[in-house]
């Protein structure tokens, strides 16, 4: 949606056109109290960026499987607050960079002993690169995809640091849950139900950095008994060689 459409005024069919819907699904949403009422002149309705707001938050809303009764509930003033803290709460991620199949076997320094296509599938499988045909591919983190290829430059094998990448993968989602489980159960539910919707957004907006403050003093701990432990098993071995 370009500026110009921000500060103009829609038509229904407009409307229905920057949105991707019809009129017809435009007047259901309209006849369920689902979009504000335009404003009329003459007797033609005209249609602001909050309404074309409103649409793409049903669209997603839809999307994400909840049904048309389920979101006319939810967009009560409460249910809008929330929403917003929803999206407050998202970390603004990375721009995506689209690469060539040769030329990520190249920062990957993949031959054709590693089985390029198998590894590159397995990298798409962990949500690493995403296929757009015809031998490119979209990556979402290009910062994940740089320390991979700082990783193997290292000499570590690409399969053996994918491997340890789903690992990571599956104990950070663990992780995330419990804390998100945690901040809901504690402050979330509360807060909201006393439409303290402020203090919650000040709590909302505090909370990612102090979980991942808690994981890296963590990891950095573990890492450090880690290296510990095997440089000691490692020492050992060499002196049970002489």
């Amino acid at each position: 949606m370009t500026s110009d459409t921000l500060e103009r005024v829609l038509t229904i069919d407009e409307l229905a056109r920057e949105t991707g819907l019809t009129v017809r699904n435009v007047r259901s949403h309209h006849a369920r109290g689902l979009l504000q009422p335009p404003e009329v002149r003459g007797r033609t309705g005209f249609y602001g960026p909050q309404h074309v707001a409103r649409l793409r938050l049903i669209q997603r809303l839809q999307g994400e499987g909840m049904k048309l009764s389920g979101i006319k509930r939810l967009l009560g003033e409460s249910g809008e607050r929330l929403l917003a803290l929803k999206e407050a709460s998202l970390e603004v991620g990375e721009t995506p960079e689209v690469v060539s199949a040769q030329v990520l076997a190249e920062r990957l320094r993949l031959t054709e002993k590693d089985d390029p296509k198998k590894l590159i599938a397995k990298a798409t499988k962990l949500g690493l690169l995403h296929p757009l045909g015809e031998g490119q591919f979209e990556v979402p983190s290009p910062a994940l995809l740089a320390a991979a290829e700082e990783v193997v430059q290292r000499g570590v094998e690409l399969d053996h640091a994918l491997a340890m990448l789903d690992s990571v993968i599956r104990h950070s989602r663990a992780v995330s849950k419990e804390f998100v489980r945690l901040f809901t159960d504690d402050v979330l539910r509360p807060y909201a139900e006393a439409e303290r919707w402020d203090e919650l957004e000040e709590s909302i907006q505090a909370s990612r950095p102090l979980a991942a403050q808690a994981l890296l003093a963590v990891f950095r701990r573990t890492m450090d008994e880690e290296v510990e432990a095997t440089f000691a098993d490692l020492a050992r071995r060499m002196a049970q060689k002489r």
